[in-house]
């Protein structure tokens, strides 16, 4: 794609990287075949596509408008269409690009503000969100249906023990983030659990926190930034000392955690320190993969009955992880039923449920009639912001899938 930026980005590190992003587009259109927005709305402006003409328009000095804002608003960042696309356009990060000038030449009017304000400065505070969560569930029945959809019932968030310290040899950090700990503490205990059994410890850092994600998909970037080099400092003296890995159980802050090298690499005094934190971070089914010969012993033989598996779009798409958890839980003795368009997002990503909840209830409704359509007793996913987000809507529990194999294995 040709492309003749404006001086005011031309020679930045981000207009560099967007222009050889955007060269590297050659407007095939096989993306919108698998983005979510298009396939519901139909407009080209709804698809990536549509989006980097846009992102174009913008970089070359042509007017921010509203119509500009309302589709680069409208996008998921699911990354599907990564996964599509031949030429290996890094989506993504040009539309964090995009944003970040259009927020920057644009004001967005004073309710917009307010309510991304108040969701960058409380999600990714556990002191503020826990609370708000406690009290949430009390008013509940008078809150938006948006926002009680994020609250699962108390139940779902009770937490089990950790393992007692082990003295295992073998130490890996977890992160423990900033919503999940109030809407669902049990993921990192059971991640706790089954690696104790296959001989490691699992540890959290308390000077750690939110991974990012939040204020950097809400065009804060510089906050976001912040937010890692507060995680890099916290746990760079247990990297010196030589833990194995970070683990990182919400798929979507594993993408986000895994981009640190990127985001800083502009950074003079963290860009090392950031590209060494990135290589480190895991999903725990790598870990799994890893330990496959000592783990398969550990699931006895049984019949758990009929699980449909909601693959995370960070998952898939972001980490790139396919097939692993699936053959896991098959493995524990669950009979995994198909989903149609398993590929497509269910509508949660981050804030945008929030933010966007006519579209996302549109792809929450069609991504529940495809995880039922083999009449399963149990939805599992490997994120905590779909998990909430499809539990709202469906009568079936939603699981994170390590909680699944630690039962399995005790």
């Amino acid at each position: 794609m040709d492309t003749r930026l404006a001086d005011f980005i031309r020679d930045t590190g981000a207009g560099q990287e967007a222009e050889q992003i955007l060269r590297s587009c050659v407007h095939c259109g096989f993306c919108t075949a698998t983005c979510p927005t298009y396939q519901l709305l139909g407009d080209e402006l709804d698809g990536p596509r549509g989006r980097i003409y846009l992102i174009k328009q913008v970089l070359e000095g042509q007017p921010v408008t509203e119509k500009t804002r309302l589709h680069l608003d409208r996008c998921l960042t699911c990354r599907s269409c990564e996964t599509t696309c031949p030429s290996g356009v890094r989506y993504s990060h040009l539309l964090d690009i995009g944003r970040q000038v259009v927020e920057a030449q644009l004001p967005r009017r004073a309710g917009e503000r307010l309510v991304r304000f108040a969701l960058r400065e409380a999600l990714p505070r556990p002191a503020i969100f826990g609370p708000a969560v406690k009290l949430g569930r009390m008013l509940r029945p008078l809150l938006p249906s948006s926002l009680a959809d994020k609250l699962p019932p108390e139940a779902a968030g009770r937490e089990q023990p950790w393992p007692v310290r082990s003295g295992h040899q073998r130490r890996m950090l977890a992160l423990a983030g900033c919503v999940q700990p109030s809407l669902a503490p049990n993921i990192n205990a059971a991640t706790a659990r089954v690696l104790d059994r296959l001989g490691i410890e699992l540890f959290e850092e308390s000077k750690a926190g939110c991974c990012g994600a939040v204020r950097f998909h809400l065009n804060d970037q510089a906050a976001a930034k912040d937010d890692m080099r507060r995680n890099i400092d916290a746990w760079w003296p247990q990297v010196e000392a030589g833990i194995e890995a970070i683990v990182v159980t919400a798929s979507g802050c594993g993408v986000q955690v895994r981009d640190y090298g990127h985001a800083l690499a502009d950074d003079a005094v963290y860009a090392e320190k950031a590209a060494r934190i990135s290589e480190l971070c895991r999903d725990p089914s790598e870990i799994l993969v890893a330990e496959r010969e000592r783990l398969l012993p550990l699931l006895p033989k049984a019949v758990r009955g009929k699980l449909a598996f909601h693959s995370p779009c960070t998952l898939q798409h972001g980490l790139k992880i396919r097939g692993t958890i699936e053959e896991f839980l098959v493995a524990a003795g669950f009979v995994l039923t198909p989903v149609a368009e398993a590929h497509l997002c269910c509508g949660s990503a981050g804030t945008y449920s929030i933010l966007q909840p006519k579209l996302s209830k549109q792809l929450r409704h069609n991504k529940l009639a495809a995880l039922n359509a083999g009449s399963p007793k149990l939805i599992a996913t490997a994120n905590i912001g779909c998990l909430t987000h499809l539990q709202a809507g469906s009568l079936l529990p939603v699981r994170h899938w390590i909680e699944l194999i630690d039962e399995a294995m005790a």
